[in-house]
């Protein structure tokens, strides 16, 4: 703050302009208002209880996949790597026939090709395997189509829900897992003598238990085509879907 000084009467008198005056005392005053607040506290919401309620349904699968596979050895990898492709055009030729969407769908699986190494440490050989899924509703289908396939063996065979199966049963699960936790939080509310509540907060989640894949006895192929045409005995079992919904309620 600056100070002016005057002389008068050879006395010597100092003052402070008014702007300062009043900058400082509009400082110091909120200065002394800041002092004076007192911090707010918070506090955590009475009458909280949290919640959860679930509910399930078990339903037959109605999804399988079936693969189906086969390995190739020699001296050229070439030469293996083309009777691979060979074999799985061919196995793709008997299936497309029968290939419908939902019904039954084809997709190629693993296709690779590495070197076999001796007892010396060094190549002596290339070895290969070339993979066809067969997935859809149909299981009639899936099966027949997999006993006409003469150049690849069985592999692993999977049952599931479908994808329109699994959401049609989450939205029915979904509802009653939402009618049983809004009836326990009313009865939550009642027993401790409140007359109601208020949502706070809500998560939903979803499983579906069941399926995965079966590995069945491998069949060589000298014994598959003693048995040419011959469906794939096959038969599902069930998946329960499960929908849980936790949260929290206030009482009121």
């Amino acid at each position: 703050m600056q100070k002016t000084f005057l002389k008068k009467n050879g006395a010597e008198i100092s003052f402070v302009p008014a702007r300062s005056l009043l900058v400082a005392l509009a400082c110091g005053g909120l200065l002394s208002a800041g002092w004076a607040q007192t911090p707010a506290v918070a506090h955590d919401p009475a009458h909280v209880v949290n919640l959860s309620a679930s509910s399930f349904l078990e339903v037959e699968q109605d999804w399988l996949a079936m693969s189906l596979s086969t390995t190739r050895e020699g001296n050229d990898a070439t030469a293996v790597q083309s009777q691979l492709k060979q074999a799985l055009d061919a196995a793709l030729a008997v299936a497309r026939p029968a290939a419908q969407p939902e019904l039954l769908e084809l997709r190629t699986g693993q296709f690779s090709l590495y070197p076999r190494y001796g007892t010396n440490g060094k190549i002596n050989g290339w070895r290969g395997s070339a993979e066809l899924w067969l997935e859809g509703r149909d299981f009639g289908r899936i099966s027949s189509t997999a006993g006409k396939i003469q150049t690849l063996t069985m592999g692993d065979v999977g049952f599931s829900l479908s994808r329109k199966a699994q959401q049609r049963l989450e939205s029915d699960v979904q509802g009653q897992a939402i009618e049983r936790f809004k009836g326990k939080a009313a009865e939550v509310a009642k027993g401790f003598g409140f007359s109601g509540y208020t949502l706070r907060e809500v998560s939903v989640s979803s499983a579906d238990q069941g399926g995965g894949p079966v590995r069945p006895r491998m069949m060589a192929m000298e014994a598959k085509s003693s048995m040419a045409d011959a469906p794939v005995p096959v038969e599902a079992g069930k998946s329960m879907v499960s929908v849980t919904v936790s949260g929290s309620i206030q009482l009121r």
